[in-house]
């Protein structure tokens, strides 16, 4: 009987720590066998109206936030966290880039998207697009974001969009180095861009 225990909490560990791998590796970040740049190529529209791609975050570092314009609370504060940063580690903005890419490119056009980003930062450019293609470009860099309904009832079909909070940070070539959580030190935050910018 105690052999038959023995056996059985070895499977169940074998079992865990199988389902625990699967999970790491659908989680981790999608980088390339060579350590090669982060995310999905993709080609979308900056807030001024111009094409941009993924080589967009190549030459420099650069800092990308996922967000939508009808955030009530979550992405103005980032976008604000984020323009004081820059602010302070590259005072001239010539060493870090940084962008803003809609969740919600329904109704975040990228003129809308430009004017609010605008309101905000002149550091930050704003990313948007055709549906299709902006959900193509947040699936290819793991972004969670899902639309959820504010009211089952409502007849006009308003709703809000739950979505992943942190600043990716990406190196000179395109690759992960990491992130700075929703909430994080600004101490912290700052250290994470000046090593960014040190490679």
């Amino acid at each position: 009987m105690k052999t038959l225990r023995i056996v059985l909490w070895l499977a169940v560990a074998v079992v865990a720590l199988g389902i625990g791998w699967m999970t790491f590796q659908a989680t981790r970040p999608p980088v390339s066998a060579t350590g090669g740049p982060f995310g999905v190529p993709f080609t979308l529209v900056a807030q001024n109206g111009a094409p941009i791609t993924q080589e967009a975050f190549t030459g420099k570092p650069s800092a990308l936030f996922f967000g939508f314009t009808h955030c009530p609370e979550v992405c103005p504060t980032t976008l604000f966290e984020l323009d004081g940063w820059l602010s302070k580690v590259d005072p001239d903005g010539t060493r870090l880039q940084a962008y803003f890419v809609s969740v919600d490119p329904e109704r975040d056009t990228p003129e809308i998207l430009g004017q609010y980003v605008s309101n905000v930062s002149k550091r930050i450019t704003g990313i948007s697009g055709p549906p299709d293609k902006v959900m193509e470009m947040v699936k290819g860099f793991r972004v969670y974001a899902k639309k959820v309904p504010l009211d089952e009832k409502a007849p006009d079909g308003d709703y809000t969009m739950d979505h992943t909070a942190s600043v990716f940070l990406l190196d000179a070539a395109g690759g992960f180095r990491g992130t700075i959580a929703y909430g994080e030190n600004p101490d912290t935050a700052v250290k994470k861009l000046e090593n960014l910018i040190k490679g």
